[in-house]
């Protein structure tokens, strides 16, 4: 397998169009639907490969017609989806409802990725890699092994997006326990304002440098058109959003934590620096519908 290693989910993603998102016990109206191959470790390792890594995926879809197009798409971008098996059970999805200013909810369901667990060639891989990356919507079994592989010296950085609110979390499976683990073991934690809310309870700010506290040695928290804080133990910085016209921003969150990857892990970018890199491949990505839309090319950001 490739440079980086991205493991979790691999999905598919089902994206209406709506009129207006509803308020609670409202209504809305799809102008279009589509169907697109998504999920957060899938989109970070295209969104690698189009930065010019050799990356690839561990992950779970089923035997279906969904499944093929999780494949095709990470073939589509180059990426090695050799550890990507194959269940009975259904792929698992994404309901993405996208307003109309870019803005969108999204809902999972499905079995296939909360049935990964990691094989012997699976490991060999990521000691292999130069970098893995997971996610709080990986099974919270597979994810307290990445990071206890961390701990153990068994992989050379492990990045972690924790991805969502707690309650949300919790419905998947994830526990506290194993997010304060990846907090104290992780070389980038990533979250976005409302998760780190969640987890912290406070504001973007003070989280990025108590997350900073607990162990991790790069942190970085998203706050939407407002930019991202990002913090070592030397450093914190606030690096503003990129004022692009927002088409879509499904996936913004991905691009902005490959980009990290690429800059701040395997890169030895400065926090402002990586920052600004980060920023601008979320902007771009921004500028086109789906989770992949308008992926950035290393000359991309260089602009």
């Amino acid at each position: 397998m490739g440079d980086i290693v991205a493991v979790g989910s691999a999905v598919l993603d089902r994206v209406y169009a709506l009129s207006n998102l509803p308020e609670p016990d409202g209504g809305a109206f799809a102008r279009e639907s589509t169907e697109r191959a998504g999920g957060v470790a899938a989109n970070v390792a295209c969104a690698l490969a189009a930065l010019d890594h050799d990356a690839s995926v561990v992950s779970r879809i089923g035997d279906d017609d969904a499944g093929d197009t999780v494949l095709d798409s990470l073939a589509d971008w180059g990426v090695d989806a050799s550890g990507v098996r194959r269940g009975e059970d259904a792929t698992s999805y994404t309901l993405v409802l996208r307003g109309p200013d870019g803005d969108r909810m999204i809902v999972a369901g499905g079995d296939s990725v909360p049935g990964l667990e990691l094989t012997d060639a699976d490991r060999d891989a990521l000691r292999d890699a130069d970098c893995v990356f997971t996610s709080a919507y990986a099974p919270d079994g597979v994810v307290r092994e990445l990071v206890d592989m961390r701990e153990d010296g068994d992989i050379a950085a492990l990045a972690f997006d924790l991805a969502g609110p707690l309650p949300e979390l919790e419905g998947r499976g994830a526990t506290r326990a194993t997010i304060d683990a990846a907090a104290a073991n992780a070389d980038l934690f990533v979250a976005n304002e409302v998760a780190a809310r969640s987890y912290l309870d406070t504001d973007p700010e003070t989280a990025v440098r108590e997350l900073a506290t607990r162990g991790a040695d790069r942190v970085a928290v998203t706050v939407g058109a407002d930019g991202a804080y990002l913090v070592t133990d030397a450093e914190t910085v606030h690096v503003p959003a990129r004022d692009v016209e927002t088409v879509d921003a499904t996936g913004a969150g991905d691009a902005f934590t490959a980009a990290l990857i690429h800059a701040w892990v395997v890169g030895d970018e400065t926090p402002e620096a990586a920052g600004r890199t980060a920023t601008a491949a979320a902007a771009r990505n921004c500028t086109a519908g789906g989770a992949r839309g308008a992926l950035p090319t290393r000359a991309d950001l260089q602009d």
